[in-house]
């Protein structure tokens, strides 16, 4: 028996090599991590595809979260590890003759399904940070829509003002022409000129805004200085109404509501943890001692086990249930937090699609038909510069409120697919 625990002792340091996994090499996750860097904005036209597949594959919050997913299941592997043994060596009288060595191996027993309670908590553990992932993904996906149609809406404001600036000079040579063959006073070209100004702060203002948006829209997956085109997208296709009880059906499976239910999954399961570890756990010893005096080996066997009389986990166990009571409360704000969202971003998206309607279908061809006339009689000398002036306005107004209309339109709808977790219906022209 000496022999043996003497060869236990020698073949102890080159365990940890039998439980690695040879197949894996050392740092293989961190040259995974090395080689993952941000994608390259494309060189043309930039189209909602091509931005959602860049921000899934190198935006940084994503990263995080997958790195805490495997992190998680790396605590799942731990969690199921056994204790390892212990091996003791003591020697009584430094003198020869008279030793006496004792070797003796222990292994610790857990007891009160420790193990299976650790696993337990583990694995919901890891399925929360895979629930947390999804929504992640479900709020860069929701934020790369909603600045993609932002940069779409910018784009169209700055094509509008500088249809707005064309407009507007023709006006003021129209009022010069005027001016100077004597049919109107110079009052009336100041005025031209003014608005002709006028207009093109308009235009800086929308290019400031698109040079804002598209700087938004890159840092999506983590560039700096947006170098893609031209966004490329049908604006005006704003996605349908879907029915309120089919939101309420596809609510049920949004990830923030899983990620909740999950974490009071997981804190019932640390509970029933700290519950198995108020049964103490039974240490079994086996050895041998060497009696250099009688000049023989005696075997040792043993078992210790802790008496619970002063620390029975009582503190642990009460901390454990309330923190899972908490988690019940923090899923029910979660349902009705979401609930309340969702409601508020479909009648957005009602809004929005109605005023949409009827700015393209009645407001804007009205307007557009008051200016061309007003400009036609302003040139024919029916009308006063005045007139088309406020014609000029009420188009300019109709088509921003069109735009914004749109805007929110598709904001509300990725807001709708990022409580559900899953992209809004499919657009209609």
């Amino acid at each position: 028996m000496y022999r043996f625990l003497l060869s236990c002792c020698l073949i102890a340091p080159g365990l940890p090599a039998l439980a690695h996994n040879p197949a894996v090499p050392v740092g293989a996750e961190d040259a995974a991590s090395m080689r993952q860097g941000r994608v390259a904005d494309p060189a043309g036209p930039l189209t909602l595809p091509a931005a959602l597949s860049m921000a899934l594959a190198a935006n940084s919050e994503l990263s995080a979260a997958r790195h805490e997913l495997q992190a998680l299941e790396a605590s799942v592997l731990q969690a199921g590890a056994l204790p390892n043994p212990s091996l003791d060596l003591s020697m009584e009288d430094t003198r020869q003759d008279t030793r006496e060595t004792t070797l003796q191996l222990s292994q610790a027993i857990e007891l009160g399904g420790k193990r299976a309670a650790r696993i337990r908590a583990a694995e919901r553990g890891r399925a929360g940070a895979a629930a947390a992932l999804d929504a992640r993904q479900a709020e860069i996906r929701a934020a790369v829509i909603a600045a993609f149609f932002d940069v779409l809406a910018a784009q169209e404001r700055v094509r509008l003002a500088r249809d707005a600036a064309a407009l507007a000079q023709r006006a003021t040579d129209a009022a010069s022409r005027r001016v100077a063959a004597g049919k109107v006073s110079p009052v009336e070209e100041t005025r031209a000129r003014l608005a002709a100004s006028g207009v093109r702060l308009e235009l800086v203002q929308a290019g400031s805004e698109l040079a804002s948006a598209r700087k938004r829209l890159a840092g999506l997956w983590g560039d700096r200085s947006p170098r893609f085109g031209n966004a490329e997208g049908e604006l005006a296709a704003l996605p349908d109404l879907p029915q309120p009880g089919e939101l309420q059906r596809r609510l049920a499976a949004s990830p923030f509501l899983a990620m909740a239910r999950l974490e009071v999954d997981r804190r019932q399961a640390m509970a029933q943890l700290e519950r198995s570890r108020r049964i103490p756990d039974l240490t079994l010893s086996v050895g041998v001692k060497r009696s250099e005096e009688l000049g023989r080996n005696q075997a040792i066997v043993g078992m210790s086990i802790p008496l619970p009389l002063f620390d029975a986990n009582r503190g642990n166990i009460l901390e454990a249930v309330r923190r899972a009571d908490k988690a019940r409360d923090e899923l029910a704000v979660t349902e009705i937090r979401l609930d309340n969202a969702l409601a508020l971003a479909y009648e957005t998206l009602a809004g929005a699609l109605q005023a949409a309607n009827a700015l393209r279908e009645e407001v804007l061809p009205g307007a557009e038909s008051a200016y061309g006339a007003a400009a036609k009689g302003f040139e024919a000398g029916k009308f006063g510069f005045l007139d088309v002036l406020d014609a000029q306005r009420t188009l300019l107004q109709a088509k921003s409120e069109y735009l914004r209309a749109l805007s929110e339109g598709h904001r509300a709808a990725a807001d709708i697919g990022r409580i559900l977790g899953k992209p809004a219906p499919a657009a209609r022209p």
